[in-house]
């Protein structure tokens, strides 16, 4: 039973900690950022396991983060309350060509790091955006004026 709470608290932290990090962040992984993840991975199946090598504590360690994940990807589609808190919400960044400052410094992006993804969307400009939103993905999609 020590495990699998455990397992529950470590995948209610790593949930949280990603909720904090940003979806930004994550949707741009660099080799530094990969290397900390697997590190990451580590560290919270120490803390699960507890040196527990056996294919018990494996099986209940890993069934119990899959349950939780299913679970929570349950409330996510029952419960339509919930979805701003376990998926997050999409984020305004530029409106009519203008930079949506406020939001911006919200996810921790630059003028420059929108308008960079813009050019990848053969975008020049903001002065071509009617919309730019930062997807619950950390994707940014853009809707350029007619």
């Amino acid at each position: 039973m020590d495990i699998v709470l455990r397992a529950a608290f470590a995948f209610a932290f790593i949930f949280f900690l990603t909720r904090i990090v940003g979806r930004r962040e994550l949707s741009s992984l660099e080799p530094f950022d990969l290397i900390m993840l697997i590190v990451l991975g580590d560290l919270v199946q120490q803390g699960v396991t507890q040196s527990d090598y056996s294919i018990t504590g494996l099986v209940l360690a890993a069934g119990t983060i899959a349950l939780m994940q299913v679970l929570v990807s349950y409330l996510n589609f029952r419960f339509r309350r919930l979805r701003p808190l376990l998926e997050g919400e999409p984020i305004v960044l530029v409106e009519n060509g203008r930079v949506l400052e406020r939001n911006l410094a919200r996810e921790r992006l630059t003028p420059g790091e929108v308008l960079e993804q813009a050019r990848q969307s053969q975008i020049d400009s903001f002065d071509q955006i009617r919309l730019a939103v930062l997807e619950t993905s950390g994707q940014i999609s853009f809707i350029t004026k007619q």
